[in-house]
C-alpha cells in the first residue's frame, strides 16, 4: 500500500524508518526546487524544519538513534526466577483453570503476592498461555448468515408473528414464507398455536405451487421451537431444502420477515382492537397477502410490486420507465443537471449486507 505524503511524518516523536526519512527529504527537496518555501513543505509532511534540518546536518539523511542506544534495565523489571515463579503458579492444578483476576485475591487470602493482575495477563500473552481457562466453553464468534439470491426460489425466509384476539391474551399464530429476491410471499396460514406440524404444513404448501422440487432451495428463520423442531427438519431434508437460522439472540438476522410484518401490522386497515376469531384472522389475512403481492409498490424492489418482480415482468415496466424519462427529459433538458433517475434492478439480493467482493466470490463458489 502507497503512503500519503502525510502518512511519511505522522505524530511527532513516532519512530520513522529510514526509507520514509529518505522519501521525505526528497519530496521536500523536489519541493523546494519548484519554488515552495521549506516551512509549508514540511508542514505538509507533519514534520517540522527543525527535524528536516537535523536528519540533513550530516549531509545526508541521518538515521534514527533510538533503536541503536542501549538502554538500562528497568528497576521494576522481574527477575528470571519471579517470571518462572508466576508461571509455574498459574500452571498449577489449584490454578490452573482460574483467570487472573482471580488468582490474584487468592494468593492474597494465602498471603502471597507473586505480581499484579495486569502483569500477569502480560506474561500470559508473552508466553502465549493466554488461552480460555476454565471448564466454561470458548466464546464461539458467530459471523452473520450470509445467502445470496439471483433470482426467485433460491433463498425464501419464514417466521411466525403472533395476531391479537378481540379478547386480552388470546392470540392466533400467522405463518408466513417470503422469498426473498422478489418479496413475494409464497405461503401463509393462521392457526390457533404453534407447532412444527403446520410448519411442515406450509412448506409443503409452498414448495409445490412454486415447484421448487429438484432445485436448491434455502430456508432461512430464527430460533424457534418450531423451525428447529426435528419433524420439521426431517421434512425439510425430504424437500430437498437446506435450512439456514440466525444467530442465537441477535434480532436483525431475519430482516425481509420483520419488515413484511410490520408493514402488515401498521396498515390503517389492520384491526388493531383484535380479530374476532380465527376465521375472520385468515380472512384478513388473505386480503393483506392479495394486496401486498400483487398491489403493493415495494420500496426495496424499485416500487414493483412483489407479483412483476417474481415472474419476470420487471424488466418490460423498468424499460418503459426509463423510455418515459428519456422523452420527458428531451422535452425540457434544461429541467435535468444530471442523468434520469436509476430505474436499474439490482443483480442480487444478500440476507445480510456485504461488500461487493464478498458477494462475487459467493456467487462464484454457487456457479
Amino acid at each position: 500500500k502507497k503512503k500519503s505524503k502525510r502518512d511519511l511524518g505522522g505524530p511527532r516523536g513516532r519512530m520513522i524508518s529510514d526509507s520514509d526519512r529518505v522519501t521525505a527529504i526528497e519530496l521536500i527537496n523536489e519541493a523546494r526546487d519548484n519554488g515552495c518555501r521549506l516551512k509549508p513543505a514540511c508542514d505538509e509532511l507533519n514534520i517540522s524544519v527543525r527535524t528536516y534540518e537535523r536528519w540533513i546536518k550530516e549531509g545526508e539523511v541521518k538515521r534514527d538513534q533510538r533503536p541503536l542506544v542501549e538502554r538500562p534495565t528497568p528497576k521494576n523489571k522481574l527477575t528470571k526466577e519471579e517470571r518462572d515463579e508466576i508461571i509455574k503458579t498459574v500452571n498449577s492444578p489449584e490454578y490452573a483453570d482460574l483467570a487472573p483476576s482471580q488468582i490474584v485475591p487468592k494468593l492474597a487470602d494465602e498471603g502471597r503476592y507473586i505480581a499484579s493482575e495486569s502483569t500477569i495477563y502480560k506474561i500470559l500473552k508473552e508466553e502465549k498461555m493466554n488461552t480460555h481457562r476454565g471448564r466454561s466453553s470458548v466464546p464461539v464468534k458467530r459471523e452473520p448468515p450470509t445467502h445470496i439470491a439471483t433470482a426467485p426460489n433460491q433463498v425464501w425466509t419464514w417466521d411466525i408473528t403472533w395476531l391479537n384476539a378481540v379478547i386480552k391474551g388470546q392470540y392466533y399464530k400467522l405463518y408466513l414464507i417470503i422469498d426473498m429476491f422478489s418479496r413475494l410471499i409464497v405461503g401463509h396460514e393462521v392457526w390457533e398455536d404453534e407447532k412444527a406440524e403446520h410448519a411442515e404444513h406450509l412448506i409443503r404448501k409452498a414448495t409445490l405451487a412454486q415447484g421448487t422440487a429438484g432445485r436448491p432451495l434455502v430456508l432461512h428463520s430464527d430460533n424457534g421451537s418450531p423451525m428447529k423442531a426435528a419433524t420439521f427438519q426431517a421434512t425439510l431434508e425430504k424437500l430437498g431444502v437446506q435450512s439456514s437460522f440466525s444467530r442465537p439472540r441477535v434480532s436483525n438476522d431475519n430482516p425481509y420477515s420483520e419488515a413484511l410484518f410490520k408493514t402488515m401490522k401498521y396498515r390503517p386497515k389492520y384491526p388493531f382492537n383484535g380479530f374476532k376469531s380465527l376465521e375472520d384472522a385468515r380472512k384478513w389475512v388473505d386480503k393483506f397477502v392479495n394486496w401486498y403481492n400483487k398491489t403493493h409498490l415495494h420500496s426495496g424492489i424499485k416500487f414493483l410490486t412483489p407479483f412483476q418482480r417474481h415472474y419476470g415482468l420487471d424488466k418490460e415496466i423498468m424499460k418503459k420507465r426509463n423510455e418515459t424519462y428519456a422523452i420527458a427529459r428531451a422535452k425540457h433538458p434544461e429541467r435535468w443537471s444530471k442523468n434520469t433517475r436509476n430505474w436499474s434492478l439490482p443483480e442480487y439480493v444478500s440476507l445480510n449486507p456485504i461488500s461487493e467482493e464478498e458477494a462475487n466470490n459467493i456467487l462464484q463458489e454457487t456457479n
